[in-house]
């Protein structure tokens, strides 16, 4: 992704919101409920996490301490994340406009939602509360290979917006930096921030044999439609987090004018000659369509 040095035009803010659409945190107004969700989703993830979400994860854990006094004050983490790979979580009150949240990640600061589900939503939500955001994303950001692929994705979804191009960048997001599956010598694990927040899929896209999972290839990422409201149908699979970071320091103009005549791919599609991990069964997908069932995980994230 090339960088480039002209912001766009951001959207109103909503009331109450500076004009980069930051707000407050406000952690003294949460309340002991509020704290004792996220101390429940916390200890639930980590009681299935160890020995299936890759190393860099569980070492942000550690680093940032996230357990300790439930919802995390980021007047207290912003320090210690800073001093690691110098990003910041900033406050915000709900999804932001594409532009406004390229830019965020362009200057290495993570847009993250202020409030947290209710304990009825603990398996879905539609959209991302400050559990997924901060819990899912913000231990990625401590590993400064990934920290550093995240701000250049920020500078290139700015590119990818004044060339028309951003439904192929958001793919990338989409099955990387949420969905994202790394193949190590321990064995397949997890680094999306879409899995590690939801109990359920952390154990599916492992060990179910319904989905693809494919070896990582750029174009044929940005080509694969996605579907926001349930399980994955096809995880793509990195190397390493440096192999990742690599590919961003290309120039996507040219990919770009490829991708404009290339046919969008469905999501259970199997490409002749693509590295296969698990040519998925696909049973899961057509069991929720027949079911009319789908709003299984409890995540959401860019859908541009």
């Amino acid at each position: 992704m090339a960088a480039i040095e002209t912001s766009l035009r951001h959207p109103a803010p909503p009331p109450g919101a500076r004009p980069d659409w930051t707000i407050d945190q406000g952690w003294s107004t949460y309340g002991a409920d509020e704290h004792r969700v996220w101390t429940t989703l916390y200890e639930r993830q980590l009681s299935i996490l160890p020995g299936r979400a890759c190393e860099s994860f569980l070492r942000g854990l550690d680093a940032l301490d996230l357990h300790r006094g439930g919802i995390p004050d980021f007047h207290r983490i912003n320090p210690e994340l800073q001093k690691l790979t110098g990003w910041s979580v900033v406050a915000v009150p709900g999804l932001v406009p594409d532009a406004v949240f390229f830019e965020h990640l362009a200057n290495r600061r993570f847009p993250a939602g202020q409030f947290i589900r209710r304990p009825d939503q603990l398996d879905y939500l539609s959209e991302p509360d400050i559990f997924h955001d901060v819990f899912g994303h913000v231990p990625m950001l401590t590993d400064p290979v990934f920290a550093d692929y995240m701000q250049a994705y920020g500078k290139g979804g700015l590119r990818a917006q004044g060339l028309d191009h951003l439904h192929h960048l958001a793919r990338l997001y989409w099955y990387t930096v949420e969905f994202g599956l790394m193949d190590t010598a321990e064995g397949l694990r997890i680094y999306g921030a879409g899995i590690v927040s939801s109990r359920a899929e952390s154990v599916f896209c492992l060990e179910d044999p319904s989905p693809h999972r494919l070896g990582f290839d750029l174009e044929r990422v940005m080509r694969t439609l996605y579907r926001i409201d349930d399980f994955q149908q096809v995880y793509f699979v990195i190397s390493s987090l440096e192999a990742l970071r690599q590919v961003t320091l290309e120039d996507f103009g040219p990919l770009y004018q490829r991708l404009s005549g290339a046919p969008d791919l469905a999501i259970d599609t199997v490409l002749p000659g693509e590295r296969v991990l698990n040519h998925g069964s696909q049973a899961y997908a057509q069991a929720a369509t027949d079911a009319g069932r789908g709003a299984t995980p409890a995540t959401t994230a860019l859908a541009s």
